[in-house]
């Protein structure tokens, strides 16, 4: 099982999640790293994982479709030979395209690479059916309730390679993981990549998600917690 850190941005600060619900979102308090500012956080996590892939979740772009540029040059400036995934809230690929293209200009001349995560939950009707073949479609949910597009969630046609299956009322939550949810993905989902998303508390829900058909898993506060050993 891959673990994939996250780490969430806020107005410049890195935040602690807190089952989806972004309003009580504060700045990151950790056993990795003093303080929250993001390019420390990101560094923190990366280390001690031994990951070469992070998971940003730019909350000003999903929030209010106001990407942290800057923000995200600088992460990109910061982080050589890193994979960054980026949710920026993108309605399409337009989108994805107006933000990433001078952003990938920047990481090229350290290494650094972005990956456009697109969530069902910021997705315009009908964009799914033109996602680029490299990017990450998030099937995001909450309580059940799938967030956006319903046909996100149905119309397996058009998924990528790579699904991301958020469940938001379990991030930062330490429930466990929707072991269910990523079964009932994985019957549908054929030869493509299942990265599972919320409620991890240690490394027994890493092995039960992976029997259940993840091959990935986007963790954050079991990692600040120490909940999960680092990587040897």
């Amino acid at each position: 099982m891959q673990i994939i850190p996250v780490i969430d941005v806020l107005g410049g600060t890195a935040v602690r999640a807190v089952r989806g619900e972004r309003s009580r979102y504060r700045p990151l308090e950790s056993q990795l790293c003093s303080g929250s500012d993001p390019v420390d956080a990101a560094h923190a996590l990366l280390d001690y994982c031994g990951s070469a892939v992070l998971y940003v979740a730019d909350l000003d772009g999903i929030m209010h479709g106001a990407p942290q540029r800057d923000l995200l040059a600088r992460l990109a400036g910061a982080l050589p030979g890193v994979e960054l995934w980026l949710d920026a809230g993108f309605a399409d690929p337009h989108a994805a395209s107006a933000l990433l293209a001078p952003l990938r200009e920047t990481g090229l001349s350290c290494g650094a690479t972005f990956t456009p995560v697109f969530g069902s939950e910021s997705l315009r009707p009908g964009a799914m059916a033109h996602l680029p073949a490299d990017a990450l479609l998030s099937l995001d949910r909450r309580h059940d309730t799938p967030l956006g597009d319903p046909h996100c969630w149905t119309d397996t046609s058009h998924w990528p390679a790579r699904l991301i299956v958020m469940t938001l009322e379990r991030v930062g939550s330490f429930d466990g993981p929707a072991l269910g949810t990523i079964a009932e993905v994985r019957e549908r989902a054929g030869q493509r990549q299942i990265i599972g998303a919320g409620g991890i508390r240690n490394a027994d829900d890493l092995q039960a998600a992976a029997a259940s058909g993840a091959t990935a898993w986007l963790v954050a506060s079991a990692l600040h917690e120490r909940r999960i050993p680092a990587a040897s």
